[in-house]
């Protein structure tokens, strides 16, 4: 019976042994990258424009190779389903994981370019290359995602005298603001996309960041990270917003597809919100919850 028990013991000891070789193996074969989306607008050089090099070089300090990374630049003020926009994207995206032999990709969106990579999960008959993008995709990491859109698109789109107050934020009347209007969201999300509520789950998890206020103090110097003047606009535009805002989305919008993640002041030093704005900038700890995830 001693025996009998040594050698199972040794056997188990070994079985283990080789699943843990395998798992490291698979590990050390796997070629784990990154992509950063943004949101709307058109870009060319959004890794300096949009996100900055210093937050992008913070976030992928934690990746197992922090060279491995792709920084989309699409026109993301045309149609979801528009050549320039969810065209640009699978385009982008499939060059980075044919050229980086990726097997794995962790994406950050940003506001809009999370419904862009919506669209591209929810639609996988409408581009020979979004499957292979979708197969790669380990999750999407929405910061501050208009999944629901926003009333200041239904203002800008209206015309009123609000419009000069968020052109800078929104590009005015673009494809991709009418797009973000409330009800225009509530039909695409009814119709077009999947993992808001009563509606099929993504194919991959989809969680979201929430920013539930701005600060504009001028005597509190977190009211500067990402710029002063942009926390003064987003603080101006919350006036037209649920109290539960980053000052370009309300927290249910954010909130209406995938899951929460985590909303700012849970995670974040201080205590502190983020703004529109703070949520893709080295604000609070922002990008060490990201590279820390990654």
């Amino acid at each position: 019976m001693k025996l009998t028990l040594t050698t199972l013991f040794k056997s188990t000891k070994r079985l283990a042994l080789g699943l843990s070789l395998l798992c490291l193996s698979g590990v050390a074969s796997a070629n784990y990258g990154v992509a950063f989306v943004h949101g709307t607008g058109s870009q060319n050089n959004a890794e300096d424009n949009y996100w900055t090099r210093s937050f992008i070089s913070s976030v992928m300090s934690g990746a197992p190779n922090s060279n491995r990374y792709v920084v989309v630049n699409c026109d993301f003020e045309k149609n979801m389903w528009d050549a320039a926009a969810t065209g640009c994207l699978a385009s982008q995206l499939t060059q980075f994981i044919q050229s980086q032999n990726i097997s794995q990709m962790y994406v950050i969106t940003h506001s809009h370019g999370g419904n862009m990579m919506r669209w591209v999960m929810s639609n996988p008959t409408t581009d020979s290359r979004f499957p292979n993008i979708i197969n790669k995709i380990v999750n999407v990491t929405a910061l501050a995602p208009s999944s629901g859109g926003t009333a200041l698109a239904d203002a800008a789109i209206a015309g009123n005298v609000f419009e000069s107050a968020v052109g800078w934020l929104l590009g005015y009347k673009s494809d991709a603001v009418k797009q973000q209007q409330r009800s225009w969201m509530s039909y695409y999300n009814n119709n077009n996309l999947l993992g808001t509520a009563g509606r099929p789950a993504l194919p991959k998890p989809f969680k979201s960041v929430v920013g539930t206020d701005v600060e504009s103090a001028v005597w509190d110097s977190d009211s500067y990270c990402g710029g002063y003047q942009n926390q003064v606009a987003l603080e101006f535009t919350q006036n037209w917003l649920d109290s539960c805002s980053d000052g370009f989305l309300e927290c249910s919008s954010q909130s209406a597809a995938g899951y929460v993640w985590f909303r700012d002041k849970d995670r974040m030093s201080g205590r502190e919100p983020l703004s529109h704005q703070q949520s893709r900038r080295q604000c609070f700890g922002l990008d060490t919850q990201l590279r820390n995830d990654i």
